[in-house]
């Protein structure tokens, strides 16, 4: 099912960020350089909005940069396409990969990590302003 946030600039910000990861995949590496660029301005917004650095939509883009800027060096291009298919995952049915890895950290749950609580933080369905819903 299509979850299409159009109201929610977080939404249009991961939108961009798809269209440039694919552009810099498909046409030109330098759309990779662009995609960074653009989340870091992503991370920034977010991090003057919220109300603390620690506010989880800070800490989902804050990783999701960690990943970016590991794949800059052009042996690891290859590790851009992780990034892409769940950019437009967020995008287009609002499943956020990265939004559920953080939430497994120890600062962001208040349950033991097992097995179930990571298998039921993956395999959920996204739900509205939940993890992997909004953010």
């Amino acid at each position: 099912m299509l979850m299409l946030e159009v109201k929610d600039v977080g939404w249009w910000y991961w939108l961009v960020t798809a269209m440039l990861l694919s552009y810099g995949l498909l046409i030109d590496p330098m759309g990779l350089l662009l995609a960074v660029g653009f989340t870091v301005i992503n991370l920034a917004h977010f991090a003057l909005r919220a109300d603390r650095l620690t506010a989880f939509p800070v800490q989902v883009r804050f990783f999701y940069l960690l990943l970016l800027l590991v794949a800059l060096p052009e042996a690891m291009h290859w590790l851009f396409w992780i990034p892409a298919i769940g950019t437009w995952a967020q995008v287009l049915v609002g499943y956020c990969a990265m939004a559920r890895l953080v939430s497994l950290f120890p600062w962001n749950r208040d349950e033991p990590l097992t097995a179930g609580m990571v298998r039921r933080r993956f395999l959920s369905a996204p739900v509205r302003g939940r993890v992997g819903g909004k953010g």
